[in-house]
């Protein structure tokens, strides 16, 4: 029986890259997202991945969503909180809404869901979580303040949770992707990309699939004994 793991953000990107890797590697994936996109509609097939539309910002909706999840598909092994909003600006110039939006998707969605889906796992006896942070969560850059703290926020949770859990034999751990090409740096203009691209040994940007791959190490049995952990995978960017 294929285990069952839940992938929010999975719309595109870097979610839609997991969703493939773990349908490939035998798992049941649940592909949540606010709507579908053609890239994923060509992905569920209903076996392998299965589209979850949800808005996980209706927090107060949560607990009673991931419930109707288990009673459809039983029970949840792995999630990977994906899904986040990556606006920017100034602190100075921020609206108040917006860096509540940004709270609220990026750290407060991931905490509840997790809070549900875990005891899930804890029934099962065992489990995987996996929160995708960033590097920027520990280098900082300009005029993404708030987004640098709801993903440093990730990091704290991940440790703490991690010794919450470990003895019921479930991992927490985090993935800290550098610059990928997606939607997200798209905004970043030529020359800063260029700058990054400079500042890894490689020449190179991180991938969307290599971070895949390690969403999908720390789900399997040789990732057991890593927990509490961040993996950085940015083309050593940071080094």
């Amino acid at each position: 029986m294929k285990k069952i793991v839940i992938v929010t953000g999975a719309r595109r990107g870097l979610g839609l890259a997991i969703c493939q890797r773990l349908a490939a590697d035998g798992y049941k994936v649940l592909a949540v997202a606010r709507s579908d996109s053609p890239e994923l509609n060509v992905l569920c097939d209903g076996e392998s991945v299965c589209f979850e539309c949800f808005d996980l910002s209706n927090t107060d909706k949560i607990h009673a969503w991931v419930g109707d999840l288990t009673k459809r598909h039983g029970r949840i092994y792995g999630l990977v909180n994906n899904a986040a909003i990556g606006a920017d600006g100034v602190l100075a110039t921020m609206h108040e809404r917006d860096i509540a939006q940004s709270l609220l998707v990026n750290l407060q969605s991931p905490i509840v869901l997790t809070k549900y889906v875990s005891r899930s796992m804890l029934l099962g006896g065992a489990g995987r979580i996996i929160n995708i942070s960033s590097i920027i969560g520990s280098t900082g850059f300009s005029g993404l303040s708030v987004y640098a703290a709801t993903k440093a926020g990730l990091i704290g949770f991940t440790k703490s949770l991690s010794r919450e859990l470990g003895k019921a034999n479930i991992t927490v751990n985090c993935v800290a992707p550098g610059y990928m090409d997606t939607d997200m740096t798209k905004g970043i203009a030529p020359d800063k990309l260029m700058s990054i691209k400079r500042r890894s040994p490689s020449g190179k940007l991180a991938t969307v699939e290599s971070v895949a791959a390690s969403v999908s190490f720390l789900l399997g049995g040789d990732g057991a004994m890593i927990n509490g952990t961040t993996l950085t995978v940015d083309a050593g960017s940071t080094a």
